[in-house]
């Protein structure tokens, strides 16, 4: 091994021993996430921050409604699951405008509806303050402060309750994130239980209706066993038609749940088969997409994968997948010697220019890129499907 190998070598194991580290952090951390926790925990810290007799949060069930479910200094159920269409109320206006209103006394206050003024009375509350609660662009949730004597709260408050809903923003989205993860889990489980169950139930039973089959037509001239090995030949096609049930019930899985499942697959495959580590990282939730946009994103991984058993020569590789440009991407870099010179090498280019055809019918692109310090990376996107360009 020459020096210059022995380095990169090295480099390669440092590297993947902190990206190995951050990768479990952030898996400690996502498995403590929980959303109804987070928002419980808002309407918590609204109160304890900001110093209000009550604080609570209303979670979005539609684009024009929310309802109010977590409360924290409440003294009764008066605004329990209250549902607050937009436009309707404070919360209802900062759905409308998309950011604070604050009011002196909600029950007098000129600047909003009054259809929840019996439930606000009921609660014995007067001021306000209401902010969106938004991850990314995409308000989901609203954050209330209340005090039961009416008051002009200060841009201070206010900015205290808009850093609240920040972060509450931020923990919504990591808890997406894990809640991704999860299921990603449970369909990589179900696809495991499936391929066991099809390879050792599902054989089994073929291996028995065999024999029964066999054994039926050696005792021709016993009708006694003949009647007992129909009812076993009956018995053992049900518990197979059972078995088939089970399996495509298993295999059910959306098409934005199979991406990731598949990707990873593919990453387990590719280390298996070359022995090089292969990681997939999630770094957020991603779009709901077609099928055929999938299989896109699929075949370019599959593609960037096999590009890199052929030719990179790579230590480590790195299959990442991610919400950009309101569609989704998947990246696939290694740190390989790679591609080098104006030519690809033979047989290395079909590959991506049709994948590259593929992504452009679709709206999107594919790339591959050589890295500064070594290595390549190949990039593919598609656009959601309603937002073709």
């Amino acid at each position: 091994m020459t020096a210059k190998r022995q380095v990169a070598t090295e480099l390669a194991a440092e590297h993947s021993a902190v990206l190995g580290g951050l990768l479990r952090e952030r898996e400690a951390l996502l498995a403590t996430l929980d959303r109804v926790a987070a928002l419980n925990g808002t309407a918590r810290l609204i109160r304890e921050s900001i110093g209000t007799h009550s604080g609570f949060v209303a979670e979005l069930t539609g684009p024009e409604q929310a309802v109010i479910r977590w409360m924290s200094g409440t003294r009764t159920d008066a605004l329990q699951d209250l549902a607050v269409p937009i436009g309707q109320g404070i919360g209802g206006r900062v759905l409308a405008l998309g950011r604070p209103v604050r009011v002196n006394d909600y029950v007098s206050s000129p600047s909003i509806t009054h259809q929840f003024d019996a439930q606000v009375r009921g609660e014995g509350l007067a001021a306000m303050i209401a902010v969106p609660i938004v991850n990314g662009t995409e308000t989901v949730a609203i954050a209330y402060a209340a005090m039961r004597e009416p008051r002009d709260f200060g841009d201070d408050a206010v900015q205290s309750l808009v850093e609240i809903a920040g972060e509450a923003g931020r923990a919504l989205k990591l808890a997406s994130v894990a809640e991704a993860d999860r299921e990603t889990a449970l369909s990589a489980e179900r696809l495991r239980m499936q391929s066991a169950l099809h390879d050792s139930v599902g054989a089994l039973l073929f291996s028995i209706g065999v024999q029964v089959r066999n054994l039926h037509e050696d005792i021709s001239d016993n009708p006694a066993l003949e009647s007992r090995l129909r009812r076993l030949e009956g018995d053992v096609s049900a518990a197979s038609r059972a078995l088939r049930e089970s399996l495509l019930a298993l295999s059910e899985s959306s098409p934005e749940r199979a991406l990731p499942v598949e990707l990873a697959e593919h990453c387990r495959s590719f280390q298996a088969r070359c022995g090089v580590p292969a990681r997939f990282v999630q770094l957020a939730p991603v779009p709901r997409l077609d099928a055929e946009r999938t299989g896109l994103l699929v075949a370019a991984v599959r593609e960037g994968l096999l590009n890199v058993e052929k030719h990179a020569d790579a230590l480590s590789v790195v299959v990442s997948l991610l919400p950009s440009e309101e569609g989704v991407q998947v990246v696939v870099a290694d740190d390989g010697t790679g591609h080098r010179g104006d030519e690809p090498e033979p047989g290395t280019g079909m590959g991506l220019r049709a994948l590259a055809e593929r992504a452009a019918r679709l709206g999107g692109r594919v790339s591959l890129v050589h890295d500064e310090d070594d290595g390549c990376t190949l990039r593919a996107w598609v656009p959601e499907p309603c937002r073709r360009r």
